[in-house]
């Protein structure tokens, strides 16, 4: 088993912001503007949004940088009114659980295969099918992927997605209906936690509290919980 010192815990209090103010700093929109109070991911990879703080002239600068017609998706820390004009569209409570040792690979029925953008158009077919999560037509960019094939067909598949110091989020855990109940998602939540153990980081990744199913699985795997977050999914008055 691989056990490393914990990196600074207190980054997964705002996990998307410090994701895109370091390692994806690269592709964040918002980046420079203003007073840097509001970041993003481009709409192809995911609208997940994060704000510095959340006060009013940070939510006006997400505005600015959230294409028109699309959403931003926030973890908050506590439930609050959103600004004047905003949608709510959805929301809910998050827990979030790290996995602070490498957790040993149950054995899965089918082999685990790396995912290439050749397969991206079937993975988008299963995450619109399962919802795991804001999946786009570029979110397997942010890399990592594993899936598992059954008769051919993309089954389950699961990869990384927020990339800060220290941490890796697991992201886009989802195994087709036809197909639950064989361990793949134990399976591939497994191997991508040790390819993120392997690079130095620490798995991290969210859940919904009442997807009580996942969360036993996580804990299976030596997951623990760490914190809970507020999810906002809403859309920005119109300009």
């Amino acid at each position: 088993m691989t056990v490393h010192n914990l990196p600074n815990l207190s980054l997964l209090d705002n996990p998307i912001w410090n994701a895109l103010t370091t390692n994806h700093a690269a592709i964040a929109l918002g980046a420079g503007i203003g007073q840097d109070r509001a970041r993003r991911y481009p709409s192809e990879i995911g609208p997940l949004s994060a704000l510095r703080e959340p006060t009013p002239a940070a939510y006006e600068d997400l505005a600015t940088i959230t294409p028109a017609g699309d959403v931003a998706v926030l973890f908050l820390e506590e439930k609050s009114a959103l600004p004047a004009g905003w949608e709510l569209l959805r929301d809910g409570t998050l827990i979030q659980m790290i996995c602070p040792t490498a957790p040993e690979p149950p054995e899965a029925d089918s082999p685990l295969l790396p995912l290439t953008p050749q397969d991206y158009p079937e993975m988008l077919e299963l995450a619109t099918l399962t919802e795991p999560g804001p999946f786009r037509e570029r979110t397997a960019d942010l890399g990592g992927f594993l899936g598992v094939r059954i008769d051919g067909r993309l089954a389950a598949m699961a990869g990384q997605r927020l990339s800060l110091e220290g941490f890796a989020e697991i992201s886009a855990v989802c195994t087709h209906p036809d197909v639950r109940g064989r361990g793949c998602a134990q399976a591939l939540v497994a191997h991508v936690a040790r390819n993120i153990h392997a690079s130095g980081r620490i798995p991290f990744l969210t859940s919904y509290d009442h997807n009580l199913g996942a969360i036993h699985v996580y804990k299976r795997l030596g997951f623990v919980a760490r914190r809970r977050f507020y999810l906002v999914a809403a859309r920005p008055p119109a300009a």
